[in-house]
This record gives C-alpha cells, structure tokens and sequence, in this order.
C-alpha cells in the first residue's frame, strides 16, 4: 500500500513513522509513504500558502492553487489518473475501526492535511473525494490527524502486526470494548487473575471473554453497545447484569 501525504510541516511525521508498527510495516515492505511540503508547489519568492477569507472572518485560509498542483504533480510522477483523495477536517466522516478497515483495501491514498482557520472550499468541492475526522474536537494542523489515520489502517494490512487476529480483536473491532487482559504474576498486591482464565477451558474462556466485552461497553459506552451485533441471548444477560452486576 502506497500512501502520500501533502501538508506543510512534513518534519513532523519524521520520528512517529520511524518508531513501532509503521516503521517495520516500510521495512517489510507492506507500505510506502510518502510526504510532499505543500509549499513547494508556490510560485511566489515567500512560498505563501494562505490568505485572508473572502466576507471577513478571523484566521486564515489555506489557498487553493498549491493543494491542486501538488495533487497533480504527484499523479503526473506516479502517472496515475484516479486516487481517493482524502481531506483531513473536522467536517468529515468519524474515523473508526469500520472506516480504517475499509480504507487499507485501497492500494493508495493522498491525505491531505487541512490548516489554519480551514481550505478554500473549492478543495473540498472539487478535488476530495472522501473527508475524514478523527473527533470532534479541533487540531492546529491536519498533520497529527494523519499520523492516526495512517497507525489505524496499517493495523489492518495483512503481515503488519504479528498475528492476523490482533486487529480484529482490539477495541471497537466489532463495536465493542475490549474485554480485560492479565499476565504474569498470577497474584499481584493480593489481586488475583480471574480463575477462569487459568482453567485452559478455552471455550469457556470466549464466553467470559464475550461476556466482559459486552458489559464493560454497556457500563463505559452505552452509545456503542446499540450499534454491536449481539444476540437476544446476550441483550437479555445485559439486562440482568446491568441490573446486578457481578
């Protein structure tokens, strides 16, 4: 998977793709990225990337002629014609498991990193095909935005993490909380690892695992528990469990 990224400060992605997962996914091979400095595609001897909003308002804006040549330069090196472009704002679709998955199918994506007060409209009109926020909540620059759009779809590249169930069973995978995890030491300040997890009864250790899963997300995200797929089984040990925790 091939992913470039346009923006204006591209030093900062330096040390975060070089650490942990992203950095031995470049060196397997599984991912190539790719950062372009949106300032190089200026014409003018101060590389000015922004300007002050038709109508007035506070801030600037992000102009629109660097963002579209630098998208077409880049089509013009790969000599390719047709790429999801992504703009990176807070007025996109919430990243999430879900939509992560769904991007790392793509063998390229162009992230386009938004900053100051917005981009001149006319980029997300005409040149984004997708828009992408990673929460509601505002950021200086699109650049950290990206750097945890690009973590959250490299999960999913087969051969990235050690083993292929990993991504498939963190976290909102499935609409759901993770379950709890234990290690070693078996007692710890008197704190025991539940018995069930020590039985090798692995069929047993699922159900337990499950049924954790539901409740923690039932108890901390009651927003995610009516989107995950459960069975009427389960929705009624809900029921009797909210009502009676164990």
């Amino acid at each position: 998977m091939r992913i470039d990224i346009l923006c204006l400060f591209p030093e900062m992605f330096v040390s975060p793709f070089n650490q942990s997962i992203v950095k031995r996914a470049k060196e397997q091979g599984l991912i190539d990225i790719m950062v372009y400095n949106i300032r190089d595609y200026t014409h003018d001897r101060h590389h000015t990337v922004d300007d002050y909003p038709y109508g007035g308002g506070p801030g600037m804006v992000l102009k629109p002629e660097p963002v579209f040549e630098a998208v077409a330069a880049v089509k013009q090196q790969l000599n390719i014609n047709e790429i999801p472009i992504i703009l990176l704002t807070p007025q996109g679709r919430l990243l999430n498991q879900r939509v992560a998955r769904e991007l790392a199918l793509h063998s390229h994506l162009m992230l386009i990193c938004g900053h100051y007060e917005g981009v001149d409209e006319r980029v997300r009109s005409h040149l984004a095909t997708d828009e992408i926020s990673i929460g509601d909540y505002v950021l200086s620059s699109g650049e950290l935005a990206a750097m945890v759009m690009v973590e959250a779809i490299v999960r999913f590249i087969p051969g990235v993490l050690g083993s292929p169930m990993s991504a498939n069973s963190n976290s909102h995978s499935d609409r759901l909380l993770e379950y709890p995890q234990y290690t070693r030491p078996q007692v710890y300040r008197g704190w025991s690892v539940p018995a069930i997890l020590l039985s090798g009864n692995h069929s047993e250790i699922a159900c337990w695992r499950r049924h954790q899963a539901i409740l923690r997300t039932a108890n901390r995200r009651p927003d995610l528990i009516g989107k995950a797929t459960l069975s009427d089984k389960e929705k009624e040990w809900i029921s009797e469990n909210l009502l009676n925790p164990k």
